[in-house]
């Protein structure tokens, strides 16, 4: 229920970095669109994000066209890596198994930039 809710309040930033933020929304006009989702293994928790420089829209499962997956071992590795987002967690995780990237990972870079321009 938390990894859920934590998806579901991270779309909710990202609409909010999106209305207020010029630096994200410079950086989202640079990148033009991007899909991506964030799933558990077994997908029983999944949520995806279709990023464009008009909106941002955000439901749960993951389509086939995404352009990135994240995909953790469980909703407690989600939640660990997902609290410290930081390029670190993400390698540690990839490295020891709780985390599996699906999609190219040049993506994955695209995205961490996009998003470290919220803050």
């Amino acid at each position: 229920m938390k990894l859920r809710l934590m998806l579901w309040m991270l779309g909710l930033m990202l609409k909010r970095a999106r209305r207020g933020n010029r630096r994200f929304r410079d950086a989202l006009n640079d990148l033009q669109r991007m899909d991506w989702g964030i799933a558990t293994e077994d997908l029983s928790i999944a949520r995806h994000y279709r990023m464009t420089p008009a909106a941002i829209r955000t439901a749960p499962g993951l389509p086939v066209d995404l352009d990135l997956e994240l995909r953790f071992r469980d909703s407690e590795s989600a939640l660990e890596i997902l609290r410290r987002p930081t390029q670190r967690a993400f390698l540690e995780g990839l490295m020891d198994g709780r985390v599996r990237l699906v999609g190219d990972s040049r993506d994955l870079t695209r995205l961490q930039r996009l998003l470290s321009a919220m803050r």
